[in-house]
């Protein structure tokens, strides 16, 4: 390889110089991390499931779900303001240690709230003593975060990448080392806790290497200053986590743990597909608040980027998830998990949904409009709260999956109106509908072929890359055919 030729590849990967070439380095570094993340801990998981149980799966994954609905106290907010206020005006990065004070502060608080609640949530002294262990890792994942989101809002997403593999690797690598030669749930739990601090320090090592010294600093102004600006979010991710947990929650509180294994293997799979929702919003944000700030048309060119990714993305993702349900359960999990199969079909429409809402949540959070994003999710946590209660003793898990696709339904229609309210974008227009209805059509041409027994009876992997192959070849040619189209909306 040439000089020339890899100052080429540096520029492209480690340089912020166009829009697109941006949004492009973001996405292949978060990309590259999230998929070695998600592999490595999916294989950790497997093996969770398979060597554990669904019983003592479910102990896990009960008390992964108690921490983590407490996971929004401490963060309250600030790592979404953090990324937008410091992209849209380099000079507010001075208040960082401010910030990174109150975030110790939040933190303290979080892990006291999770100590206390340990022991009115459950009387199991096995869970209670994960849900400490776990305790402590989230204390250090909140720290990490707030890193990440000074990494974000300077649009350096590789530093990032490179602290989540690093993490993983660790997770991964002690986790099948403890599941292998002594199976326990409890030094599982040590495992994650291990990699987290060693994250935490690494991450603090860049942060001081290559953006700002760490320092504190407890101006009490800037606290307010924050708060004030983050406090809708914070009630919101609050909120969310109610609604997000409370499934997995309220299937351990009524006794139902091996319910909860199978529910939450389902749910795992569902974590995965949103991946490349994730991925494609965390790079767009930072692009889609600072085009916030300059015009109108540049907003849009990044708005209609944004919704031909996630449509792109949603429906193929859907429609194939629910058609090879079995096989994904039985290849990952075994035929042990075959009641989790009805579960992960209801839950993938959820998933679907997720994908087509979350780009006007974030386009609101652009807006300065947390608040009335925090109404809907307080309907949604009241909604949720409330039918789980009713169905769960009744229908289990699948009253669980049932109730959530119904939530998320319900925020997604909330979440449209309020966004078709702001007309500073066309939220819709003829572009995006084009890419909708060509994403359907093709997902549609690929249900009928991967629905044939030749097809359909092959292994999971080979059904599923083979899916993907049909979808994408008729999506991209059915683009190519109304090209036109598209030239005729750019012009007017």
């Amino acid at each position: 390889m040439t000089i020339r030729n890899f100052n080429r590849i540096k520029a492209l990967l480690f340089n912020n110089v166009t829009t697109k070439q941006t949004i492009f380095k973001n996405t292949f570094w978060l990309t590259l991390a999230s998929i070695v993340n998600k592999i490595l801990r999916l294989v950790l998981f497997i093996y969770i499931a398979r060597i554990l149980g669904a019983t003592e799966y479910g102990k896990f994954t009960f008390a992964l779900a108690f921490v983590g609905l407490f996971g929004m106290f401490a963060d309250f907010g600030l790592s979404q303001i953090v990324t937008r206020e410091f992209s849209q005006e380099k000079e507010k990065e001075k208040e960082f240690p401010a910030v990174f004070s109150l975030k110790i502060l939040l933190t303290l608080g979080a892990l006291i709230l999770i100590l206390i609640g340990s022991f009115l949530i459950t009387v199991d002294p096995l869970i209670q003593k994960i849900i400490l262990i776990l305790a402590f890792c989230f204390f250090s994942d909140s720290f990490i975060e707030i890193i990440f989101a000074f990494f974000r809002a300077r649009q350096k997403m590789e530093y990032p990448a490179a602290i989540t593999i690093f993490e993983s690797l660790i997770t991964v690598c002690a986790g099948i080392f403890i599941l292998f030669y002594f199976p326990s749930v409890k030094n599982l739990s040590y495992c994650y806790l291990l990699a987290s601090l060693v994250g935490l320090i690494v991450a603090l090592f860049f942060l001081g290497l290559k953006l700002q010294r760490l320092s504190l600093n407890w101006d009490k102004s800037i606290w307010k200053k924050f708060l004030m600006i983050s406090w809708p979010l914070a009630l919101i991710g609050v909120l969310a986590s109610i609604y997000n947990q409370t499934d997995s929650i309220m299937l351990g509180y009524f006794k139902q743990i091996t319910e909860n294994g199978w529910y939450n293997a389902a749910y795992r799979i569902i974590a995965a597909t949103l991946t490349p929702l994730g991925l494609v919003s965390v790079s767009i944000f930072p692009v889609l608040s600072q085009s916030f700030k300059e015009s109108k048309g540049k907003m849009q060119k990044v708005w209609n980027l944004y919704m031909e990714a996630i449509i792109f993305l949603a429906i193929p993702i859907t429609i194939g998830g629910i058609l090879l349900a079995p096989g994904i359960i039985n290849f990952i999990y075994g035929q042990n998990y075959a009641p989790a199969i009805l579960a992960f079909q209801i839950l993938m429409v959820t998933s679907g949904i997720i994908f087509l809402y979350t780009p006007f949540q974030q386009v609101l959070v652009v807006f300065d409009r947390q608040k009335k994003i925090f109404w809907v999710i307080l309907f949604g946590a009241i909604f949720n709260i409330i039918f789980n209660s009713i169905l769960i003793p009744k229908f289990s898990l699948y009253g669980a999956a049932a109730v959530t696709v119904a939530t998320h339904f319900l925020v997604g229609i909330l979440l449209l109106k309020l966004t078709l309210n702001f007309h500073f974008i066309s939220s819709f227009n003829r572009r995006i509908l084009l890419s909708f209805t060509i994403a359907v059509l093709s997902s549609l041409l690929m249900y009928f072929v991967i629905s044939l027994p030749a097809i359909y009876n092959l292994h999971i992997i080979f059904s599923i890359l083979f899916g993907a192959l049909i979808y994408s070849a008729a999506f991209f040619v059915l683009r190519y055919a109304t090209g036109k189209f598209s030239i005729i909306y750019e012009k007017n």
